[in-house]
């Protein structure tokens, strides 16, 4: 069974810095995303790390976050640096579909900026 598990969400000052976490089990991947949903807002693209190829970042994102992954356990980190109020929102772990599986999203976890 395919289970994505988030951490590592917050309430920090504008300007802080979170470290979010996504334990991936039950499949090998070469890809895993995060998003993001805002109140009132639909769920966006935030980061995608590839097994073979550079991270590819939401523009709001780039320069500030970084996607990466530790290969012995399985998970795959979000550093996200210089928050800003506008970064609030529940953040999602996503693995991609492909040709053997569906996708499969986390529960997310919360990330609240305050000004």
């Amino acid at each position: 069974q395919v289970q994505l598990v988030e951490s590592g969400g917050g309430s920090v000052q504008a300007g802080g810095s979170l470290r979010l976490s996504c334990s991936v089990s039950g499949s090998s991947f070469d890809a895993v995303g995060w998003y993001r949903q805002a109140p009132g807002s639909q769920r966006e693209f935030v980061a995608l790390w590839y097994d073979d190829r550079d991270p590819k970042y939401s523009e709001s994102a780039q320069g500030r976050f970084t996607i990466s992954r530790d290969n012995a356990r399985n998970m795959v980190f979000l550093q996200m640096n210089s928050l800003k109020p506008e970064d609030t929102g529940v953040y999602y772990c996503n693995l991609p579909s492909n040709a053997a599986r569906r996708g499969y999203w986390g529960q997310g976890t919360q990330v609240t900026v305050s000004s």
